[in-house]
């Protein structure tokens, strides 16, 4: 059976089994060249729970399936780059192993797999910046963004308040009819959010600990000895006072040759060109002032 042959046969099976689920790409030839599936984790009816997903892209290289195909990861939602990096090194094992074989239908199904160990945002909520751990109350918007239900809320109500403001500063005839929108924080996509459901959630876990810091013995210890080192470096000339160099002033006077300061009499020619050792002085500064800006 020839090469094409295979992969048709192998192409046929995948639309069979995932019909809508997979789309293929055809070249000029009509040879497949392009699989594309969006994979999600398995919960069995429950889509509401599926909180990850990814594109797979399979690129078919003419010796394909004698050869390993081209695999792209895309639009990774609830997924972090160690979770991706795991995926990918499982994906080349299994490329290499099913060398000379239909491997695509294999990678779909490994990748479910793994989707469905991790079925849990490994990425942090982009409001407070923490991740998600058990017992945490998230919610997964409609393009696929986490966000803790606590801080969505605050999130929602602080930009309807900001929308009302500014709503408010406006004429009448210049006023939105259609009223306020939430959006999503990372995309500004529109989502649909129950408001009153998400009032109920509590902190994240990681947002309680962090309010509940407290100073210890052990970190007063190594405050204390962090500034020793600061007066130190500092006393050493190590550490620069910026507000004390931005503050400095390059002033050039003219005092007669009798150091009167007299200057009623003709200094010199009167075109403007500065004296050799006035532009050295003020290159000089120019340099320093320099180094202390390009170290802020």
């Amino acid at each position: 059976m020839s090469v094409n042959e295979r992969v048709h046969e192998e192409i046929e099976a995948l639309e069979a089994i995932l019909m809508d689920d997979i789309s293929i790409i055809y070249d000029s030839q009509g040879r497949p060249e392009l699989i594309k599936s969006t994979i999600f984790p398995s919960t069995a009816n429950e889509v509401n729970k599926q909180y990850v997903c990814v594109t797979l892209e399979v690129n078919l290289p003419e010796e394909y399936p004698d050869c390993e195909p081209n695999v792209k990861l895309r639009s990774p939602r609830g997924l972090d780059d160690s979770t991706i990096n795991d995926i990918y090194k499982a994906i080349a094992e299994k490329c290499k192993e099913y060398l000379g074989q239909p491997v695509i239908f294999e990678l779909i199904e490994l990748i479910r797999e793994s989707l469905t160990e991790s079925n849990l945002p490994t990425c942090q909520c982009a409001v407070c910046l923490y991740g998600f751990v058990e017992g945490d109350n998230f919610t997964k918007t409609e393009c696929f963004h986490y966000f803790h239900s606590y801080c969505l809320y605050n999130h929602v109500i602080t930009t309807k308040r900001h929308y009302q403001e500014e709503q408010d500063k406006l004429p009448a005839w210049q006023k939105c009819t259609k009223g306020f929108q939430a959006s999503c924080p990372v995309c500004r996509e529109s989502i649909n959010c129950d408001v009153e459901e998400l009032k109920t959630a509590l902190p994240p876990k990681d947002l309680e600990n962090a309010q509940n810091f407290q100073v210890t013995s052990d970190l007063k210890i190594l405050q204390e000895s962090m500034r020793q080192l600061f007066s130190y470096q500092k006393s050493k000339g190590g550490i620069i006072d910026i507000e004390a160099e931005e503050n400095k002033l390059l002033l050039i006077t003219d005092s007669g040759e009798d150091g009167s300061g007299d200057t009623t009499e003709d200094p010199g020619p009167s075109d403007g060109v500065l004296e050799p050792d006035v532009i050295q002085r003020g290159q000089r500064y120019e340099c320093r002032m320099n180094s202390v800006f390009s170290n802020r």
